[in-house]
């Protein structure tokens, strides 16, 4: 029943043969996704199944069995065994439940909730109506969300000569944009955190570190399934850096873009963001830099997470997506955004520096989301909003 990768390592010749051969190598679980490398990294092919199945295949050994044929093994009379001749019936199932789930386990448990453990009685808080900060700390930092926030909004900046940073195609989830697994030994984040005096056997996953967000805008796009088309087939979380055509973690892209003011953009297809509701998939990309997403087609919640941290979701007209209109993602964009004077789902042209230029509609699909996007994010537009009441 592991989830977000918290499986924890393969045995060292298992991962060694599946790097060497580039296998697709599969796991089955009970959770609640079922993403690549949700499991483990390394594992492709991951299915979704009940507890009683993961044992099965557990059992077995193997996940192209069919339970109905074949056995899961033999027994110490050398004999077949099939799933069919162990599986519990559902009186053997309601009675061990009654005898380990029991009223009692509750009671204790829920008596005692707001006590805590040994360890959680034993911290020391400072009593303050603020949080204390603490620089040292690689779990919890202070964002940089609210940097140089004034009281009322400024212009909406145009998108001008911005650089892709990523060209995807379809279905790409919020486990591709901010996986929550165990951080990879030689990811920028694993970077980040050496440099800390973090060992790897500390690095945890970015689900533990999801409070910090020096960690986290390390760890955007980190998922090493993800398929960049820049990259011609090669998968990872990597790009190309325009200017200097270098390849590059995609991470290391972005930071050489912002430290050189210049805007970036997202190129995808459909299904984008598909997956769990993750504020970090909208979170990471604006420390990524990012100030817009052209896509065939957004997952619900992932479009409005990403307004909600002042990203312009934008989607192609019917039958055009980045292929059709001969987009490779080494071009730069264009899009006038009229200083912020929005209109509901309205059109607006993206002008390309190769001289091709295709209509978008802005997602903005309501007064409160223009507003939103005004403020730079809703983040944004609450605390202003405090302050004037």
């Amino acid at each position: 029943m592991t989830c977000i990768g918290n499986s924890g390592e393969l045995h060292q010749e298992v991962a060694d043969a599946i790097t060497k051969d580039d296998l697709v190598v599969s796991a089955v679980l009970s959770g609640n996704r079922n993403f690549e490398g949700r499991v483990h990294p390394q594992t492709r092919a991951n299915y979704l199944a009940s507890p009683p199945l993961v044992v099965a295949y557990a059992l077995a050994g193997r996940c192209d069995i069919d339970f109905e044929t074949e056995p899961l093994g033999k027994d110490s009379e050398g004999k077949d065994v099939f799933l069919k001749e162990i599986w519990p019936s559902r009186t053997d199932v309601d009675e061990v439940v009654s005898q380990v789930v029991t009223k009692e386990m509750f009671t204790e448990i829920y008596s005692n909730i707001e006590k805590g453990s040994e360890d959680w009685q034993g911290l020391e808080v400072e009593k303050s109506l603020n949080y204390t900060w603490k620089e040292e700390s690689t779990y919890i930092h202070q964002p940089s969300f609210f940097k140089g926030l004034s009281r009322d909004p400024a212009p909406v900046k145009d998108i001008v000569n911005a650089q892709c940073l990523l060209n995807f195609g379809d279905s790409v989830t919020t486990d591709h944009i901010s996986p929550a697994g165990k951080i990879s030994a030689n990811s920028p984040a694993a970077v980040y955190l050496k440099s800390r005096g973090i060992a790897p056997k500390d690095f945890n996953t970015y689900g533990a570190r999801r409070g910090n967000d020096l960690v986290m805008a390390r760890g955007t796009f980190a998922n090493i399934r993800i398929k960049n088309k820049m990259l011609n087939g090669i998968e990872g979380p990597l790009t190309i850096h325009v200017p200097t055509n270098e390849k590059m973690a995609i991470y290391d892209a972005a930071e050489k873009y912002m430290n050189a003011g210049i805007q970036s953009i997202i190129l995808a297809g459909k299904e984008y963001g598909s997956g769990s509701s993750r504020d970090w998939a909208a979170k990471g990309p604006f420390l990524q830099g990012t100030k817009a997403v052209i896509v065939e087609s957004f997952e619900r919640i992932h479009r409005s997470n990403l307004i909600g941290m002042g990203i312009l979701p934008m989607e192609y007209k019917d039958g055009q997506n980045a292929d059709s209109l001969g987009l490779t993602g080494f071009e730069k964009f264009s899009l006038n955004l009229n200083q912020g004077d929005l209109k509901v789902n309205q059109d607006m042209v993206v002008t390309v520096d190769n001289g091709v230029t295709f209509t978008c509609r802005i997602r903005l699909d309501t007064e409160p989301e223009v507003a939103y996007f005004k403020n730079g994010g809703i983040l944004q537009y609450v605390l202003r909003n405090l302050a004037k009441n």
